[in-house]
């Protein structure tokens, strides 16, 4: 059992050490299963005569060199882990080993294809450093790294820096030599390497830097790299984080590598960004909605090379700080370079409601959590530090000053790039230049878990006036904390068909009960919004007349913000069991013809199907599909699927008018390996034992990929096959843990998500559930996953039992 890295042995190993320099060599010639990884790594000790250790996880160790002298691998290596005793002030440590490819999406990915094609990537956040090559795996031990690859003569190979040489062997194998980077983490190198086709190109940004662009795909989609369009988005991108920042870029090129199976949906490696080929468009013309995602991915890649690489966090818990700040610069670049002005409401509505649902979970963290241990810092990697951190940030920004906020980052940058930063460093630099004590907001916003819930209470006349009006906010039993809260409340009425806003005020909300002695006397409108303009993280409930207004005509309001809100909380109330699905579904398919933004619709919809997935009985599901799909069919260029082929074939697979010929004749159309993981979907969705068996062997075997495990999952769901996937229920209980044990970090939660089998939850797998979890004998983090399900699962109970609304 590989040993845990924990935050108390960190601390202490970078209190005793320095790394000067690694130099790794890499051996990717041995063929698919393994490949060889020599370490050499020169590091000062504080104390000399102390011990510590060096972070590897290996198949096998050929050699161990301390200072010259040998260990034995038998005694120093184990667990994870090699032994460095005795220290001297000056070290220098070597290391042989044999390593093991993955199929999982990180650590040292592998794909090899059907057609022969070989494509290998370092995926190596968080913690995976340590199954490529031995190091010291933790934020706060920076170093530059020199990597050497051999491969396969025919191979490209790429890494965070350029080629410094490369040397051809008779044996048909070429070594490639890249130069030493700056002082980077473990786990934002990487490597690249097998039959990739590069492009390549140059920008120069308006302070006359010259940066070297790559991007790359595999050699068989290269004809759906639309290098042109990347680039250009590239170049606008560095041209607006180096002035904005007032900070160059800090590498010596900027690569994109778009790569298979990643366990995400890109990776910020400094100078070589990993990207999923979910964003390369196999299908003929890109939706806007996908564009949009691309574009966002391309930017919050981008400022992760200031935020989390170069100015980068202590320890792995702090690392919310860098993706929080990825997602706040992502919106705030497509605003300002005039990409989507509706940027922020866009993400609410796309990102938002996931980081609200994620909030309201018994794991509900603050945004800034301390976690003890590697595994506890993966497993707040959610909604809360991504697009919760974000909407945060964008109420500090607007607080302080954009002019003071600004200020504070370039401050915060200045001081810390290629070093490490804690959170207490940002809101220093923030508020020394706002002039502000940031602990009290810092406290409120960011120490604290759970959302806040606004609503309003009125009292009228007969004349339909308000007589008193206040804004009541509510926090859950859980995490009961009360915020301060900034918002705009909306009147709205109805003006032949859309509804117009006639007055608006803006209130600081303290406390349970804020008073609103400006609206007495104002005439009721047909819908009272809280948190009008969406700039507060808050969720927002309905008075009676407004909840009609806003099921029956949200898509009237005249304003994206507006009607995001009102979105979010019509979600959050079908999540809680407040609302059916059906009625959600209603409201969408009447809104659908007046949304005139088709990322919203597509989030909308997307929306829509996870809350069918989960929270509708089989009849419910027939429904609210058959209300959503005619709906979705009518509306110009909206496209509800990467691949819309495949997904319609799922859907008829789904309810038994699709067979294996039909899935066999798309598949030989389309013989790629999204083709594959499609056809693989298709079959799981087929309403039969058999498949449905066949399909929990493919998942729960050790073959699958990430992207398969995630697509081949959603065709084994149904909604509508309740009864067939009823045995799965116990069988989640009973070879989770085992799959737990025996996969990856990213691998095991997708697999502890993906297979939770809701559309046979009952209130006898409850108990089952509330057993299992009893027992105690579940790994913590996986206890946590199920802890999690099954509080959606009671509220999926509750949904089951709701009137019609």
């Amino acid at each position: 059992m590989d040993a845990e890295i924990t935050r108390a042995e960190t601390t202490e190993r970078a209190r005793l050490l320095r790394v000067r320099s690694y130099d790794i060599d890499l051996d990717f010639t041995r063929g698919p299963r393994t490949f060889g990884s020599v370490s050499l790594i020169r590091f000062d000790c504080r104390a000399p005569g102390a011990t510590t250790h060096a972070d590897l996880i290996a198949t096998g160790v050929r050699e161990l060199t301390l200072n010259g002298a040998p260990l034995d691998p038998a005694a120093a290596w184990a667990d994870g882990r090699i032994t460095l005793a005795d220290l001297a002030g000056r070290n220098e440590l070597r290391v042989v080993a044999d390593c093991a490819y993955t199929s999982s999406g990180t650590g040292m990915h592998r794909t090899d294809s059907g057609d022969g094609s070989a494509h290998v990537y370092a995926k190596l956040a968080q913690a995976y450093a340590r199954t490529a090559y031995a190091c010291f795996d933790q934020p706060d031990l920076k170093s530059p790294f020199t990597f050497q690859v051999t491969a396969p003569a025919g191979w490209a190979v790429l890494s965070n820096q350029p080629q410094a040489h490369i040397e051809r062997t008779v044996d048909g194998s070429q070594t490639v030599r890249f130069h030493p980077t700056p002082p980077l983490p473990a786990f934002t190198t990487t490597v690249v390497a097998g039959d990739y086709h590069l492009v390549t190109a140059e920008h120069t940004t308006p302070g006359g830097q010259r940066i070297p662009l790559e991007l790359a795909c595999r050699a068989d989609l290269a004809g759906h790299l639309d290098a042109d369009a990347l680039f250009e988005l590239t170049a606008k991108g560095l041209d607006f984080y180096t002035q904005w920042l007032g900070a160059a870029y800090p590498y010596a090129k900027y690569g994109q590598v778009f790569v298979p199976e990643l366990s995400c949906l890109a990776s910020e490696d400094a100078g070589c960004v990993l990207v999923s080929e979910r964003l390369l468009f196999r299908s003929r013309g890109a939706s806007p909605t996908r564009l949009r995602s691309r574009t966002g991915t391309v930017l919050h890649e981008m400022a992760h090379m200031w935020f989390g690489d170069c100015a980068t966090q202590r320890w792995w818990d702090d690392l919310w700080l860098s993706e929080s700040f990825a997602e706040f610069c992502e919106a705030t670049a497509q605003v300002r370079l005039g990409l989507d002005p509706d940027a922020w409401p866009t993400m609410s509505v796309t990102e938002g409601i996931a980081a609200v649902a994620d909030d309201r979970l018994p794991s509900s963290h603050p945004v800034a959590s301390g976690a003890a241990t590697v595994s506890e810092a993966i497993a707040t990697f959610d909604g809360i530090s991504y697009a919760k951190g974000a909407a945060v940030l964008r109420q500090l920004s607007a607080w302080v000053g954009e002019v003071s906020f600004t200020a504070g980052l370039r401050a915060y940058l200045a001081r810390h790039s290629y070093g490490n930063a804690r959170l207490a460093d940002l809101l220093a630099a923030v508020g020394e230049a706002a002039g502000k004590d940031l602990t009290g907001w810092s406290k409120a916003w960011l120490e604290t878990a759970g959302p806040n819930v606004l609503r309003c209470e009125f009292a009228v006349d007969a004349a339909g006036r308000f007589t008193e009006f206040s804004i009541v906010q509510e926090a859950s039993d859980r995490h009961p904390a009360l915020r301060p809260h900034r918002v705009a409340v909306g009147l709205y009425r109805r003006s032949g068909d859309s509804l117009e806003r006639v007055g608006r005020v803006d209130v600081d909300v303290t406390g349970e009960r804020t008073a609103v002695p400006s609206l007495r006397g104002a005439p009721q409108p047909d819908l009272v919004l809280v948190n009008d303009d969406d700039t507060g993280y808050v969720i927002v409930r309905f008075d009676p007349r407004s909840l009609r207004t806003a099921l029956s005509s949200v898509g009237r309001l005249p304003d994206l913000a507006a009607r995001a809100v009102c979105w979010n909380a019509l979600i959050d109330m079908v999540r809680q069991a407040e609302l059916p699905v059906t009625a959600f579904a209603a409201t969408l398919a009447r809104a659908l013809g007046s949304e005139p933004s088709l990322p919203v619709l597509s989030a909308l919809l997307d929306q829509a199907e996870w809350l069918i997935a989960r929270f509708a009985t089989p009849g419910q599901a027939a429904q609210a599909r058959a209300l959503l799909e005619p709906a979705a069919a009518q509306i110009p260029g909206l496209t509800l699927d990467a691949e819309p082929g495949w997904a319609a074939l799922r859907r008829l697979a789904a309810v038994g008018q699709a067979d294996d010929v039909r899935i066999d004749a798309a598949l030989a159309a389309d013989p790629s390996d999204a083709g594959r993981r499609s056809a693989a979907a298709c079959r799981a969705a087929i309403p039969d034992a058999a498949r449905k068996e066949a399909a929990w062997l493919l998942l729960t075997g050790s073959g699958a990929g990430p992207e398969t495990v995630t697509a081949v999952a959603g065709g084994f769901l149904q909604p509508e096959q309740a009864g067939l996937l009823a045995p799965y229920a116990e069988r989640y209980l009973a070879e989770m843990p085992g799959l737990w044990r025996t996969r990856d970090g990213h691998m095991r939660v997708r697999l502890a998500n993906a297979l939770f089998p809701y559309p046979a939850v009952s209130a006898e797998f409850l108990a089952r559930i509330d057993e299992f979890l009893n027992a105690g004998t579940a790994d913590p983090g996986l206890a946590r996953v199920v802890r999690d399900h099954r509080d959606t699962a009671e509220r999926v109970l509750r949904a089951h039992a709701l009137k019609p609304h």
